[in-house]
């Protein structure tokens, strides 16, 4: 599977009730390659209601689901992966649970160590970030654009982006090195989801052209 493009990862906040379908189908309609599931509210029946239907929007527009944190969920809701911080279980018991298939991605800050540990346990990408203010988690580490380029050469697994991306800034993440930027304010903090989504699928379009 091709990993690269833009992963929008979904806000309690900023998506609430039936919205979050709306803007999650737009930002397909925009040519995002993934979406995440991200939920910290709700009861357990409800985040899983929440899933299967976006699972069942996803293959609509044949893009996978990510869902964040919680592999039981993942697994429950037939989505195609799952997101894992630091304390939400490990890659090899994700990967024993979900099958070979599945997409597992890693949050690694700024450690190239621990993003070659994910990739060596069957990680299928590292996430690294944040890279300009965000407001989604405004006190997570900074991490330097330099790492992107550290793990270019050390890493054979995509490699993405977080942390404030937007159409303004997203070329600097994409020439230091990512092949994925994940956007959350940038898409769906923004009045229209689908113009701010396909901005950000023609950047990355236009820069994958450029290094073919």
């Amino acid at each position: 599977m091709n990993l690269s493009g833009v992963y929008a990862i979904t806000d309690d906040l900023l998506l609430p009730g039936p919205l979050l379908f709306s803007a999650t189908e737009a930002a397909l309609e925009g040519g995002v390659s993934l979406i995440q599931y991200r939920s910290k509210e709700g009861s357990p029946a409800q985040r899983l209601k929440n899933a299967q239907k976006l699972a069942t929007l996803c293959r609509k527009y044949e893009t996978p689901l990510i869902i964040n944190d919680d592999i039981s969920l993942c697994e429950s809701s037939q989505a195609q992966g799952v997101h894992l911080g630091h304390t939400d279980g490990s890659v090899k018991s994700a990967r024993q649970q979900l099958g070979c298939e599945a997409i597992i991605g890693v949050t690694c800050h700024s450690s190239i160590e621990e993003a070659l540990a994910a990739e060596k346990n069957g990680a299928s990408y590292v996430a690294f970030g944040r890279f300009f203010p965000s407001k989604s988690k405004p006190q997570a580490p900074l991490a330097n654009l330099e790492i992107l380029n550290q793990a270019r050469v050390a890493l054979t697994i995509p490699i993405v982006a977080i942390g404030g991306i937007n159409a303004e800034n997203s070329s600097h993440v994409l020439l230091a090195g990512a092949d994925m930027l994940a956007v959350i304010h940038g898409i769906f903090g923004r009045h229209d989801v689908l113009k701010h989504s396909k901005a950000l699928v023609d950047i990355c379009a236009a820069h994958s052209s450029l290094n073919s």
